[in-house]
């Protein structure tokens, strides 16, 4: 397939949300966007769950979450949507499992976490949720590496991570579950492991060049994990900065790329969307040396070798989520000085989208 021009890329704004809306999750049931939870304009987790409806431009209001809650890992099972964790009411992380059917339109109680945490990252193997690392009320980052049962309703705990972290970005190749990053209390982390699923092991890889926080996460088609941007970390924390700078791990040599192989992105950001798109990394928003939030968008030429402008994002924010779904980079929410309704759309322009 070959991959659309620059100038191919197309901003459409779709329905606004019906509130700003920050550290909400997005899934995907059925090629449908689901929105669950996240915070308010005055920051407070809600229990809220709705439906983007494209037939209709239009938001629906689904049955709430029994808990309200920001922050939460999310798996879908199947037609069922599994809410786990974050960060509840008191502002302190949940223990609480909450299952949304589908087809039902119901939510169930689930068995809970042993523990409360946020900052939970999660994925699905063999319709099991593997649930990883995590921060406990107690502010300290956790090894815990746990499998949830959809038909038994049971965690399992298997083998754990050798370093602790939350906010860990993870992804699942083959039988292979990859761990890059996360952090420790506040601070980011540079370990980079991988469990075996067969084995039940953990391996370590060699670590992230660099401490960078607030980064895009991309994984390209190739199995490469590509971290970009961010802010790097020095020795203390006023030494703090954007950068553009690329770091990129070919999971069949087992190494990182050298830096003469990768090419940094037009512009210094953070907080950012970041998605692999017909075939090309995209980054979009964040926060950058500007005084406000950006809307600049720019796309990696894998055959050019070089970053291009794509359309500016209609309106400018950071902290976004985002979502792929039917190769459409959906963005939804954020912040820009206070949580943001926008919700837009970028698409290849032959395809209409409504």
């Amino acid at each position: 397939m070959a991959v659309p021009s620059a100038n191919e890329f197309h901003w459409q704004s779709l329905a606004r949300l019906p509130s700003g809306r920050v550290y909400h999750t997005l899934s995907e049931v059925g090629g449908q966007m689901y929105m669950l939870g996240g915070c308010d304009a005055a920051g407070r987790p809600c229990p809220g769950l709705e439906l983007y409806s494209p037939e209709g431009d239009r938001w629906i209001s689904l049955p709430t979450m029994p808990t309200s809650r920001a922050g939460a890992a999310v798996a879908v099972l199947g037609k069922q949507i599994l809410v786990v964790g974050g960060v509840g009411e008191d502002q302190s992380p949940l223990k609480v499992v909450e299952i949304y059917n589908t087809d039902e339109g119901r939510w169930r109680k689930r068995s809970s976490l042993r523990e409360a945490l946020m900052g939970i990252s999660i994925t699905v193997k063999d319709g099991r949720a593997l649930a990883v690392g995590g921060m406990g009320s107690d502010l300290l980052p956790r090894t815990i590496l746990q499998q949830y049962d959809l038909r038994k309703d049971v965690w399992a705990l298997l083998p754990p991570m050798p370093t602790p972290r939350y906010d860990a970005n993870t992804h699942l190749l083959g039988n292979k579950l990859y761990v890059a990053g996360g952090r420790q209390c506040k601070r980011p982390v540079k370990a980079f492991e991988v469990f075996d699923i067969e084995t039940r092991s953990w391996t370590t890889l060699p670590m992230m060049p660099c401490k960078r926080s607030y980064g895009g996460v991309i994984w390209d088609t190739a199995g490469r994990l590509c971290l970009l941007g961010g802010l790097r970390q020095g020795g203390g924390h006023q030494s703090s900065k954007f950068t553009k700078n690329i770091n990129i791990f070919d999971t069949n040599q087992g190494t990182w790329l050298k830096s003469e192989e990768t090419v940094a992105m037009k512009t210094k950001r953070a907080d950012f969307a970041a998605a692999f798109l017909r075939g090309r990394m995209v980054v979009a928003g964040g926060l950058g040396h500007e005084p406000s939030a950006l809307d600049t968008v720019e796309a990696f030429h894998p055959l050019r070798k070089k970053w291009e402008r794509l359309a500016p994002m209609t309106f400018s924010r950071c902290s976004a989520s985002s979502i792929i779904i039917r190769d459409r980079l959906l963005v939804v929410g954020g912040v820009n000085q206070v949580p943001s309704s926008a919700h837009e759309i970028l698409y290849v322009k032959e395809e209409e989208y409504l």
